[in-house]
């Protein structure tokens, strides 16, 4: 179940509940990795901004859905949840895998 803890501007969710959030017209999958990791793999139809990127893209994602955030270990989407609620996307919205 997805959980937020204290403090943090997103919710924490475990693969099988990414899975089951996948395909949903108010969903969209947001991958933070490096290049080289994305192409070696992704998510069908994930957007692609590599965290360092992010502040400078955050227009590119889009406001009307819930943003689930992945990379490898949950650690850089853990700060792209946290960049994009500081550039106020509603906090609502937001998902790390872990």
């Amino acid at each position: 179940m997805a959980r937020r803890d204290a403090g943090e501007a997103f919710y924490r969710i475990k693969v099988d509940e990414a899975l089951e959030m996948f395909g949903g017209d108010d969903v969209a999958f947001v991958d933070v990795r490096r290049p080289d990791e994305y192409a070696e793999g992704h998510i069908k139809d994930a957007l692609f901004v590599p965290v360092d990127d992010l502040l400078s893209r955050i227009d590119e994602l889009p406001t009307n859905k819930k943003l689930v955030f992945i990379c490898a270990q949950g650690a850089r989407s853990a700060l792209a949840c946290e960049m994009a609620a500081a550039m106020g996307i509603n906090s609502e919205n937001l998902y790390n895998v872990e």
